[in-house]
């Protein structure tokens, strides 16, 4: 199994017919399709390192003002909680502190992409934050825990961009 990196771009690309949407949209295509998806958000970091834990996390709609058919979409993928557990386990081994959240669901970074290449929404998705603290050192250590899930089926993708300011896009604060 391949580990991606995805720029996600803007919520609008689940809906704008843009080159970015069809891209996600063939993604799987090309792909073997995974036992389960592991997903890492520029949207979402922690201290500790979270982890979904809920079988069936919510669909987030963390973003401002854009087209409102964006509040109508949801990603309804079943989460694992067996795969978080296993997972903060895999951490804890390797010294980088992990706490499971039954709560938290799938921000854009990470449903709008798997909603394009994924819309069935039929394969297990586990969310994992961004380290909050210790820099690319950090990120670095966490992709190192993660080695080895593509033995097992499992995609890993990280999803973001290099950078993007709504605020000054939408000419104010958000």
């Amino acid at each position: 199994m391949p580990t991606l990196f995805l720029s996600h771009g803007s919520p609008m690309v689940a809906i704008d017919g843009s080159q970015a949407t069809h891209f996600l949209a063939g993604l799987a295509a090309d792909l073997p399709r995974p036992q389960a998806i592991v997903v890492i958000s520029a949207h979402h970091q922690g201290d500790p390192i979270t982890l979904t834990s809920s079988a069936a996390p919510p669909t987030i709609h963390d973003f401002g003002p854009f087209d409102p058919k964006l509040f109508e979409l949801s990603y309804p993928a079943p989460g694992s909680p067996a795969l978080a557990s296993a997972i903060a386990d895999r951490l804890a081994h390797a010294g980088i502190a992990a706490r499971l959240d039954p709560v938290r669901g799938y921000d854009h970074g990470a449903w709008i992409p798997l909603w394009l290449a994924y819309p069935a929404a039929d394969i297990p998705v586990l969310q994992l934050s961004l380290p909050r603290r210790g820099g690319p050192h950090a990120a670095a250590a966490l992709g190192q825990a993660l080695q080895g899930l593509d033995t097992e089926g499992v995609l890993v993708i990280g999803s973001g961009a290099i950078t993007h300011d709504l605020a000054r896009v939408f000419g104010q604060p958000l």
